[in-house]
């Protein structure tokens, strides 16, 4: 089993290379955008959005944001994903306060 410290520093080291293709995207000139646009949108953020939701929530509202992400992003555009992630969080919030609740009800 990999410990935490060995996790946290893996998930830590993705995100931290795949946001090289992002400023790289940033900062590129606008003629050559076209060559980094499909990289950044369908791979790079996502391995990014998966690492932080999973170092911030756990595995399983990562994978669920990332789809989530990914679905309303191709559906609907950015507005609505971002809108959506927010949604998650915010559900994921209120879970964690009625877990508690019934935690301590039940102590």
């Amino acid at each position: 089993m990999i410990s935490n410290a060995t996790r946290r520093a893996t998930l830590r080291s993705i995100h931290l290379i795949f946001s090289i293709p992002i400023i790289g995207y940033i900062y590129s000139p606008f003629a050559e955008l076209p060559n980094y646009a499909s990289v950044v949108r369908y791979i790079a953020f996502p391995a990014i959005l998966l690492s932080g939701l999973w170092m911030y929530a756990g595995a399983f509202f990562a994978v669920i944001g990332v789809a989530v992400w990914l679905g309303a992003n191709q559906l609907f555009g950015y507005g609505v994903a971002i809108l959506s992630l927010a949604v998650l969080l915010v559900a994921r919030k209120i879970w964690l306060v009625i877990r508690a609740r019934q935690s301590k009800a039940s102590a």
